[in-house]
């Protein structure tokens, strides 16, 4: 259960604050939520509390290690399906809300770099899931965002890590 003030993680979204509760009449059925304020972008999200799915605390010391673990590791197989294929993929794991998944995207875009270049989409979802990462780890661990992303882009190579 999450307390006005919570910093929590809505997949898809990103860090929110609660800001609320609210409840909702739908079909006769009363229904509880929270509201959560998305950092990045300043949008309101309902979200039911009895939700299992819904939204989920932030990581902890050694969730953020494991992070990092996927993204030292780059003994892995480049998906060289069609890039809508991977796109499609890739939003499914980025909306799971794990960091581990949206790291192994990242990840994966980061080496499919090296071999080519990315389309638009994947640029963007590159950027996308760097910034996921870092919102959540700078404010689960007390450090800037800038940072995180540093050190993000210090897993890869030079040539690589340039947006």
């Amino acid at each position: 259960m999450f307390q006005i003030g919570d910093y929590a993680v809505c997949p898809g979204h990103g860090v929110g604050q609660v800001v609320d509760f609210e409840d909702r009449e739908m079909d006769g059925i009363t229904t509880n939520f929270y509201i959560v304020k998305v950092i990045a972008n300043g949008m309101k999200v309902m979200v039911p509390t009895n939700s299992e799915n819904g939204i989920r605390g932030l990581v902890s010391e050694n969730e953020v290690d494991g992070v990092f673990d996927v993204l030292k590791d780059h003994d892995v197989e480049v998906d060289n399906s069609t890039w809508n294929r991977r796109h499609r993929e890739y939003m499914e794991k980025v909306k799971t809300g794990s960091l581990i998944e949206i790291a192994e995207v990242l990840r994966a875009l980061f080496l499919l770099k090296q071999k080519k270049n990315l389309s638009f989409g994947e640029k963007k979802m590159l950027d996308q899931c760097k910034d996921l990462i870092a919102q959540e780890v700078s404010i689960s661990g007390g450090f800037e965002a800038l940072k995180i992303k540093n050190d993000i882009d210090s897993c890869f190579p030079a040539s690589v890590s340039a947006s």
